[in-house]
């Protein structure tokens, strides 16, 4: 188990991180959310040991882990972190960028995990290709690879399918993110995108103000989100007196109703529209099944 112990956190006297208390289990995939500057990168850094903490501790298990001060080498063989920045080997393979720390005593059991990770992050077809040959998406994945080689027992991903197109992202995630679940691997994941989140997370952690302001399950937060900054990670939502934070898809256009209000615009989404009224002056968002044309004057109803 990850036990993050009341720790403080600055660059200077301002304090990025204050407080923080949690742990995480073997094979749990915990999320860490918040805006640019909350301190989530910050967090993941800690926890691997970067750098030295202002107060608190942390401990995987019995081994309390410690900072630049005490450890000539930053991290520990049980833990790996991919990061935003990839340390790959550009001059070589994909191949062998992943069964780079691999023992070459068992060059079959070698060659079996490197297969099996090339399946996981779906780089079958560049296997053999020098990896500065790469996108900046398959060098992600080749990171994420090589993380897992040596089976740690915690991995820290910190905006990991961000560089990653769209079409792809969703199958890399089940393969990654199942992956960890079947090995019992621990997983910390700070992201922006909620597709990383919803699914997979078995508990989230909202970082504001250096701060853990929620922490809950993915279901508990989304259904009752509390604050808007948590709402605006899981969709448009609306404020609305007396119902409080209210999601595009709660609310309902309908022929009869006290809610009257006049379409702005329409965003179109794919499978529905997003039509943007103007309620008592004020922008009101409503996920509705076909387009509506701009000063038409509709009703709506709130189902929460």
């Amino acid at each position: 188990m990850l036990k993050v112990k009341n720790i403080t956190f600055g660059y200077s006297k301002t304090k990025v991180l204050n407080a923080i208390d949690f742990n995480v289990k073997a094979g749990e995939n915990l999320a860490i959310i918040g805006e640019s500057g909350s301190g989530k990168s910050t967090l993941l850094k800690l926890i691997y040991g970067e750098y030295d903490l202002d107060k608190g501790q942390i401990f995987w298990k019995d081994e309390e882990i410690l900072g630049p001060k005490y450890n000539l080498v930053v991290g520990y063989e049980f833990m790996k972190s991919v990061s935003q920045e990839f340390d790959l080997m550009p001059v070589t393979t994909v191949a062998e960028n992943i069964g780079k720390f691999l023992s070459n005593f068992y060059p079959e059991e070698k060659q079996r995990r490197t297969k099996e990770l090339i399946e996981v992050v779906e780089l079958e077809a560049f296997a053999n290709t020098k990896v500065r040959m790469l996108s900046g998406g398959q060098k992600q994945r080749v990171a994420i690879a090589r993380a897992l080689a040596k089976q740690p027992e915690i991995l820290l991903l910190d905006e990991p399918f961000s560089h990653i197109d769209n079409f792809q992202k969703q199958g890399l995630r089940r393969n990654v993110f199942n992956y960890l679940k079947a090995n019992s691997i621990a997983c910390i994941v700070a992201t922006h995108d909620r597709n990383d989140v919803l699914g997979f997370a078995d508990e989230i952690i909202v970082l504001d103000e250096s701060k853990i302001i929620a922490k809950d399950t993915p279901q508990n937060l989304y259904k009752n989100p509390q604050l808007p900054l948590i709402a605006s990670f899981f969709a448009e939502f609306n404020v609305i007196d007396p119902y409080g934070i209210v999601y595009e898809h709660q609310i309902k256009i309908v022929k009869d109703s006290n809610f009257k209000a006049i379409v702005r615009r329409a965003y179109f989404k794919g499978n529905s529209w997003l039509i943007e009224v103007d309620y008592k002056s004020e922008s009101l968002f409503i996920e509705h099944g076909v387009e509506l044309e701009k000063g038409l004057e509709i009703q709506f109803s709130i189902s929460l």
